[in-house]
């Protein structure tokens, strides 16, 4: 349903129940599916794909352009899953040459004035409070919470179901599972309310700390901590998918707490 007050380009594709409200401007080029709200004074821009069930809340600007003076308009995209809902103010742009498309699995909530910049990957069920930004390229797995505030480096990458407490700044890689915390960002223990929260038994949540003991408590360096970890830990789907991240970490993951931070 179209309001007359908003404007819709003739080349857009919107599926028949969208709704659409007053003082919204959809341009050329944009997919929106089934049963998704949009609220007054909203933007959507050229390279849109939107998917079913969304909410997109007033003030939002979707697939704007790049923040990145290395941008040539080429043609990219942003492409959001089913079930998001992206709230007040919330800017997400699209992508560059470099990945072509900046994403938002589905099932995410980004909460209001939160900025996702070009060639950001973002997983399923994940959960950005207020003001959260993510410079270009960032990857962000699935079901991670990023609190209030939270600023995360160009490149930097968040593993699955960790949680970042709020004002932080993440210049290092966050692995999965944990929480990260304090200045500069370090360790501060196992993310196991959320893991809990999402049917972790308490077996395997005591198997992730663990191995984060032997990466973070027990003075090794990574290589030392790596190697240590697959002799001696029973191979699960967990186990790899902590080391792969370690391995595959370009910036470097954040380091432990100690007192001397």
């Amino acid at each position: 349903m179209n309001q007359p007050l908003a404007y819709v380009h003739p080349g857009a594709k919107i599926a028949k129940n969208v709704v659409i409200e007053p003082f919204t401007t959809i341009h050329n080029n944009v997919k929106i599916g089934e049963g998704t709200w949009i609220g007054s004074n909203v933007t959507i821009m050229e390279g849109a794909r939107i998917g079913k069930n969304c909410n997109i809340f007033p003030g939002a600007v979707i697939s704007a352009i790049p923040q990145d003076l290395k941008y040539n308009d080429e043609d990219t995209t942003v492409e959001i899953g089913n079930n998001v809902t992206i709230r007040e103010c919330v800017t997400i742009n699209r992508g560059t040459t470099d990945k072509m498309k900046t994403v938002i699995g589905e099932h995410c909530l980004i909460m209001a004035y939160s900025h996702i910049a070009h060639d950001c990957l973002v997983g399923d069920y994940c959960i950005f409070s207020n003001n959260t930004t993510l410079a270009g390229h960032v990857t962000i797995g699935d079901n991670v919470v990023l609190a209030g505030m939270v600023a995360v480096h160009q490149f930097a990458s968040v593993g699955n179901h960790a949680f970042v407490t709020g004002g932080s700044l993440v210049r290092k890689d966050v692995p999965p599972y944990v929480k990260a915390a304090r200045e500069p960002l370090s360790y501060v223990g196992i993310n196991s309310v959320g893991l809990r929260r999402r049917g972790y038994t308490t077996e395997k949540i005591r198997e992730i700390q663990n191995i984060y003991r032997i990466l973070y408590q027990k003075n090794y360096n990574n290589t030392q901590a790596a190697e240590i970890i697959e002799a001696e830990m029973e191979a699960t789907p967990e186990r790899d998918e902590i080391l792969q991240f370690i391995k595959n970490s370009h910036r470097g993951i954040m380091k432990g707490y100690f007192k001397s931070n």
